[in-house]
Parts: structure tokens; C-alpha cells; sequence
């Protein structure tokens, strides 16, 4: 179980029925599944990381319990076209435990940018210190304030901020 409440927070957004969802550096998929209950049958969820033994064990759990619209995808998302999905395509993305891992900001930006449509909106819940071994480094932690001068210097505005959990800040970002 994560520090943070995936299906809380999610249901902290407004994602709307039938939406396209990418949840970028999925993990082992606890915000991919809670994606999957607020897009509903109709909606599809992308499920990216990097490390394919995660994507697999996420695909085996959505096997076993019946979810059919989750998709898994092998990606490099700090590469241009690395995820591998269409432009605009995708109405929210999620961004969790995931920035103070990127290396490339600026080709993660970019990409997340191009993929999202419109009016697609961006969830960032990361860290928002180090907890003495428990989350990332103290020299690694990408806080809130640098989230948001990473998202509203590419043209992002805030739109909300999210209840997260007591050791995690969650942030809205409109494009």
C-alpha cells in the first residue's frame, strides 16, 4: 500500500466517464487502478514506465480482477514521441512519486505537453520531503514549489491543489 491514497485523490479530480487517462511512471499501478474505476468501462487508461517486470505485474493484477481498460506500455517518457501515444490524446495525466526520479525535466515536460489534449489537465503528487529513509533522498525530493515553477514555466497554470496525504503535495495543472 502506498503512503498516499490513489483512489482519494483521484476522486479528487474531475475526471469525467469515457476520459483517456495516462498515468506516467506507473509503478505497480495504484493510481492506474483507481484511474480505471473513474474512466469507467468506456475509458481507457495508459499504463507507462519504464520498467517492464512493473507493467507486468500491473497487467497480471488488471487480468485477475477483470479490468479491461487499462493498457500497458513500455516508454521513455523523458523522450520526445517516448510514450509512444498520440498527440493530444490524452484528457489527464498523472504524475506520481515520479519528478524526483526524472533525470530529463524538460523532455518529460515536453512530452507530457504534446500528448495532452487542450484542455488536458496534469495531477502531481510527489513527495514533499524526505522522511529519513522512507521516500527519496533529501537531495533528490522535487517539492512543490519546484513542480510548480517546472509546469507554469512551460505554460501549465495551477488549477487546484490536492489533499495528498501528510508526507506527499498534490498539484493541478491545466495545459
Amino acid at each position: 500500500m502506498p503512503f498516499s491514497e490513489p483512489k482519494q485523490i483521484v476522486a479528487q479530480l474531475s475526471i469525467t466517464k469515457g476520459s483517456q487517462v495516462a498515468d506516467i511512471g506507473s509503478g505497480t499501478g495504484f493510481y492506474s487502478f483507481a484511474a480505471s474505476e473513474a474512466v469507467g468501462p468506456n475509458g481507457r487508461v495508459f499504463a507507462l514506465d519504464v520498467q517492464k517486470d512493473l507493467l507486468e505485474r500491473l497487467k497480471a493484477e488488471a487480468t485477475e480482477k477483470g479490468i479491461g481498460n487499462i493498457t500497458t506500455v513500455w516508454v521513455d517518457a523523458e523522450k520526445p514521441n517516448g510514450t509512444r501515444l498520440r498527440d493530444a490524446s490524452i484528457d489527464t495525466a498523472i504524475v506520481a512519486n515520479v519528478l524526483f526520479q526524472v533525470e530529463d525535466k524538460e523532455g518529460f515536460i515536453q512530452e507530457v505537453k504534446r500528448i495532452l489534449s487542450p484542455n488536458g489537465m496534469i495531477l502531481v503528487v510527489d513527495w514533499a520531503e524526505s522522511f529519513g529513509g522512507v521516500g527519496p533522498h533529501s537531495d533528490q525530493v522535487f517539492n512543490k514549489d519546484a513542480s510548480e515553477q517546472l509546469f507554469t514555466s512551460h505554460g501549465f497554470s495551477v488549477t487546484k491543489t490536492i489533499e495528498a496525504g501528510e508526507h506527499h503535495y498534490g498539484l493541478v495543472f491545466k495545459k
